[in-house]
């Protein structure tokens, strides 16, 4: 491998406390020769001192956009605004290859910088199975805010935490009504994470994932209290509710927690809502009687930062040691510029293929 020179920036939305390198994996990389910078960050679960301390070079919040042009900025989640031309590679999930709001004008911006986006949602392995990803602890926080909701016990605004302190909280309280729960994608990092979280509470979900959802019986699925997706949809498939099941008479589910979020995108499979909920207001109610709640939160595992972080890095931290055109990465770059291609942002800037997707 050349020498990599990897800058883990900031990250500009307040709620996000994630890194998706931690300190002891920072170490790793700086002892096999990874030239690391680190830009300061007050909100980030880990210390910057403690990546200064492992042989980081620190450099201050947002600096990456004059960083050296070899860098490679990684991050988490999207980017400012500004600079609207993207002449770095960068890796981050970028949400701009389903269509989804703002993804042509992000491929925008790296088609008039030169840049390129190795998206972490397509870091997958030959068999393509992801390689790094938050999806056991998005979907424990999913189904764990769903319980607290339906217990009456969620409160606003959701603050990070850790698991033994949100267990405590999850565990069934004198008093707590029995309810039935439903995880749809069980099969998947996101679905074990739910059932972990759905055991934790004392509830023994039922589990679908393809067979179920291949042939939906739509009134069972409405005939549960509880119901948590963690289906992420790469082709379009029929919904499971719609607009009109709010309204079914017969319809007994009360708390839908939408743990994918893939709102605006046409593969969305639940499209009853337009904007995901926040951490300020948690819980949007879609039907008032009889009541149906809705939390859909894009950034859940952040509310476990350490150990969110701690388990994600742990699974990137050998790709980035790997670094380089083939492989993993060299699909992250085929993706990129297959979108690319895809939304004519190439061709509209007079960009070549090859300027737009560097390796």
């Amino acid at each position: 491998m050349t020498e990599l020179h990897l800058w883990l920036r900031h990250e500009v939305r307040t709620t996000e406390r994630r890194t998706p390198v931690v300190p002891d994996d920072a170490r790793r990389l700086v002892e096999a020769g990874v030239r690391l910078t680190v830009e300061d960050s007050p909100q980030r679960v880990f210390t910057t001192r403690e990546y200064e301390a492992v042989g980081a070079r620190i450099a201050p919040a947002g600096s990456w956009a004059s960083a050296p042009s070899e860098a490679v900025v990684l991050g988490l989640k999207e980017l400012p605004d500004k600079p609207g031309q993207l002449s770095h590679r960068h890796i981050f999930f970028g949400h701009a290859y389903k269509q989804q709001p703002g993804a042509a004008d992000l491929l925008r911006r790296f088609a008039a910088g030169g840049g390129a986006l190795l998206d972490l949602e397509y870091l997958v392995d030959d068999d393509g199975r992801r390689l790094a990803a938050f999806g056991f602890w998005a979907g424990y926080l999913g189904a764990a805010l769903a319980v607290l909701q339906h217990r009456g016990r969620l409160t606003a605004p959701l603050r990070p935490t850790g698991r033994e302190e949100l267990d405590e909280t999850l565990r069934p309280a004198p008093g707590d009504e029995e309810f039935t729960a439903l995880v749809v994608g069980a099969l998947g990092r996101s679905g074990r994470g739910a059932r972990a979280a759905f055991a934790t509470a004392g509830a023994d979900p039922a589990c679908w994932d393809l067979a179920e959802t291949s042939d939906l019986d739509r009134a069972a699925l409405l005939a549960h209290d509880v119901l948590v997706n963690c289906v992420l949809a790469t082709t379009p498939v029929p919904p499971f509710v719609r607009e009109e099941d709010l309204d079914d008479p017969a319809r007994r589910l009360r708390t839908l927690s939408d743990v994918t979020c893939d709102v605006g995108s046409p593969l969305n499979v639940l499209p009853v809502y337009d904007r995901t909920t926040e951490w300020t207001d948690p819980v949007r109610r879609l039907r008032k009687e009889p009541p149906l709640d809705l939390i859909a939160i894009d950034n859940l595992p952040s509310l476990l930062p350490r150990e969110s972080s701690v388990d994600f890095s742990a699974d990137l931290t050998p790709c980035l040691l790997d670094f380089g055109v083939d492989g993993p990465w060299g699909r992250c770059l085929d993706r990129f510029r297959r979108a690319s291609r895809e939304l004519g942002v190439t061709r509209e800037l007079g960009v070549t293929e090859e300027e737009s997707g560097r390796a």
